[in-house]
Order: C-alpha cells, then structure tokens, then sequence
C-alpha cells in the first residue's frame, strides 16, 4: 500500500512555492509527489535530471508512466551527460527556451554539491532559467550540510540569499593544515563541524519536505564468514606491504590507498569459499533465488555471479544502487563490501520500499582478512575511506589491513 500520508503532506506542505526540495527516503513515493506537484503547475514542459543509469535503463520514465505520467512533454537527461557532454547541456538548454513556461526536477539532487564541479554550474545554470524546479533525494538530509549551498541556490539564490563563502563562514567550522613536501608548501581545509544549524534550518524549512520509511516489514541482517583461498592471500599480503613502504606512505595520497585497497580486495573478490557461501544462504528456507538480489563491486565477481546464479538478479552498487525500484526481491546478497555508506544504505532500499510487502533479508560475506573488517568497521560508524586514511598511522594501517 502506497503511503498516501507522505504523499499528501508533502504536496501540500510544497503547494505555495514555485520551488521546493523532496528530502524522502526511498520507498517513501517521491516520484509520485514529483509527477502531482508538476502536473498541478501551469507548466508546458518538463526537464527530469537524474542518475544516467536509471535514464538509460527507463527505469524512471517507467515509474513516471506508473504513476499516471506527465500531461506535458518531458524530457529526460543523465545528470552525468550534463556535465560530459556540450551537445546534450545546449539540447537541453535549447529545449527550455523553446517553452514558455519550463519545470525542471533533479532526482537525486545530492549530485548538486561541490560548487566548483563543472556538472554543479552547469546545473545551476539551468536552475537560473526557470522559475518553477524540485529537487529529490533519497536521503533526508546531507551528513555534509555544505552540500546544501548548491542545492539551495539551484532552487533559488533567494533562499539563502549569501555566497558560498557566507556560507561556510555562517555555518561551518574549519580546521587548516600546511603541510610541506620537499620544496612544495599546501593548505588543506577540514570541515570539523557546523554551527547556526538552527538558523539554517529555518531558512530552507519552507521549501523542504522530509520524510521517513516506515513499514510494516522488517529488516533481518545476517554474516556468512568465508576463508580466502592462499594463493590469493598471498598476493593480498605481497600489495599489503608494497604500499606500507615509507617511501609509498610519504604521499599520503587517498587516491593511493584508495587504489591499493581495491587491488588488495580484488585479489580474493572470486575466492572459491565465497561461493560455497553463497550456495548456503540460496539453499535456506526463507530465501528464493527468483527474489534475490546479488551485489558486486568487480567486473569479475559480477560475472562469475552472473554465470553461477542465474536465478539471481545481479548488479553493480555504483551502477544500480540508486534509483531502481525492485520490491519484487526481498533477499539481497553482499558478494564484495564497499567503502561508502550511501551506496551501502541506498542498495538497500532497492527492496525495502513502498508497496514491499515481505520481510527484507540482507546478506553480509565477510572474509578472513583485515580489510573486510575494516570496511564493516568503517560503514557502522559513517567514516570514509579518506577521513579513515587521514587519521590512520602506519602502525594503525599494519594492524588493520
């Protein structure tokens, strides 16, 4: 049953505004409340923005269509092909001078964030040639309240009514670090927290309508440990030490740990213990094949999933973590952890959702080295890669990897 409560708060609580921001977490209806809101406008036309996956795929023109469509012509663009390519900005841009009176909505408007990314001027660039626009998100709200500068001055500059800098000075606190490397001298700047989060609050709180998933269902969680195989830990051992030289470590570079962790993961991503794993938990009472979603991080994990569990629904979590309404599964399989939090918590919400109507199962394979538990450690507690690799000295790194 969709939850017509939020449905209903949500249009009204957005009704007297020519803008506003959908922060309802997934399940919740917001393409719903979307296509009401743009449908009871005096529009001629719509311009959707969203993840480039679920517009190529047509998962949401097909969602649209679902929930009764628009009565006007739209058109649908990839937020990353804002961004990558001039010819589909200026179509775009073309498109809305063509109409009178445009509505553009932005899915997943986290997108929208770092002021100086070429995908965010292009956006706000588009955000200045109309009057109506709607942005949604799957999650509440940032855990980085800087991200709301870009999103509150894509709906209009009037909201916040400061610039960038204002807002920063007004809201956050930071920390500066120098550091010098041989003959080079660098500042970084670390958002270490916020402050007047009341005052901002009350600033946006007209044009923003929160939501909630709740449902009559439950969540269960489950681990499934798996050994490695040696030839594999071997090599997980060999990039292991490689990258904690002192040489290597003096760049400090999160790029570089980010790429010498996913090499480290990918050596053991096909381990033969991992499948046997995976057998069990498509072998239990409450689990049905047809109705379970597998989620992999490699290509090579993906395919050798896809070729063993062909009753399985397998997918990728930066591809198809966002977006995707799949309440037709309950079960979800974690075949490779991931760093990221929101990737984490967002393929969850591929299956708990409205209009779900089973218990959601949710599968974690843990293997026997330090990184997976790491990760684990990481994702509970919300901390990046990056915020971990800052903080982490090499005797830390030795004991954790």
């Amino acid at each position: 049953m969709l939850d017509l409560q939020h449905q209903s708060d949500a249009k009204r609580h957005l009704a007297e505004w020519k803008v506003g921001a959908l922060f309802m977490e997934a399940g919740t209806g917001k393409t719903k409340v979307a296509v009401d809101i743009v449908n009871a406008s005096p529009c001629d036309f719509v311009l959707w923005v969203g993840p480039l996956q679920t517009i190529r795929q047509e998962h949401v023109t097909a969602e649209v269509a679902k929930q009764g469509g628009f009565k006007m012509p739209a058109m649908y663009v990839g937020v990353e092909s804002i961004s990558g390519s001039d010819r589909i900005y200026h179509e775009a841009l073309d498109a809305l001078e063509q109409h009178t009176c445009p509505f553009v909505v932005v899915d997943e408007s986290l997108k929208i964030k770092n002021a100086e990314a070429k995908r965010t001027r292009r956006l706000l660039e588009i955000g200045k040639r109309v009057e109506y626009k709607l942005i949604l998100n799957g999650t509440p709200l940032s855990r980085n309240l800087l991200d709301l500068w870009s999103q509150m001055e894509f709906l209009s500059p009037l909201i916040l009514n400061m610039s960038l800098a204002q807002f920063k000075n007004t809201f956050c606190e930071w920390t500066r670090v120098t550091k010098t490397n041989g003959w080079r001298t660098y500042t970084k700047e670390f958002i270490t927290g916020y402050e007047n989060v009341d005052y901002l609050y009350s600033l946006i709180r007209h044009y923003v309508y929160k939501a909630d998933l709740k449902l009559n269902i439950t969540q269960h969680y489950r681990d499934y440990r798996y050994c490695i195989d040696e030839e594999s830990y071997i090599e997980y051992q060999r990039i292991k030490e490689k990258f904690l030289d002192d040489e290597m470590l003096e760049w400090r570079n999160n790029n570089i740990f980010l790429e010498m962790t996913q090499k480290m993961q990918h050596t053991y991503c096909c381990t033969p213990d991992k499948v046997r794993e995976v057998r069990r938990i498509l072998a239990e009472d409450d689990v049905d094949p047809k109705r379970t979603i597998i989620f992999c991080k490699f290509i090579d994990s993906r395919e050798l999933c896809q070729r063993l569990f062909p009753d399985c629904l397998v997918l990728s979590y930066q591809k198809d973590s966002l977006g995707l309404n799949l309440q037709e599964y309950n079960a979800t399989i974690y075949f490779d952890k991931v760093w990221d939090y929101a990737l984490r918590t967002q393929s969850t919400r591929r299956t708990f959702r409205t209009g779900q109507e089973r218990d959601c199962l949710y599968f974690d394979l843990t293997g026997n080295v330090g990184l997976e538990r790491l990760i684990d450690r990481n994702i509970g507690k919300k901390v990046t890669m990056s915020e971990y690799f800052k903080k982490a000295t090499k005797e830390q790194l030795q004991k954790d990897l």
